[in-house]
């Protein structure tokens, strides 16, 4: 769980980092972080990491496909070899209709 908020909490403060990279390098001399920050563009800067913390859950919530019918099968050691976790999908059986 606390891999996750890290990850939303990175993305969200990337184009800041980024911003602050970019003053640091274009500029002759170094103005510090804090004024870097108060002349920074702080509301375009906060709804672009707003938008790229939105796209990366988007992105990463529709790559998973199991269907919460699938059995899962954990990791384990077959013949010395690692396989690793999967879900395995069984078809539904369809009950057979045998009457009366």
């Amino acid at each position: 769980m606390i891999r996750i908020v890290i990850e939303n909490v990175f993305f969200f403060l990337l184009p800041t980092f980024l911003y602050v990279v970019w003053v640091a390098f274009s500029k002759e001399q170094w103005p510090g972080l804090m004024t870097t920050l108060s002349e920074a563009p702080l509301i375009r800067l906060f709804f672009a990491g707003a938008a790229l913390m939105l796209g990366t859950l988007i992105f990463f919530s529709t790559g998973v496909s199991n269907n919460p019918n699938d059995d899962y099968v954990p990791a384990s050691v077959v013949n010395g070899k690692l396989e690793p976790a999967r879900s395995v999908h069984e078809p539904e059986t369809k009950p057979s209709a045998t009457g009366p």
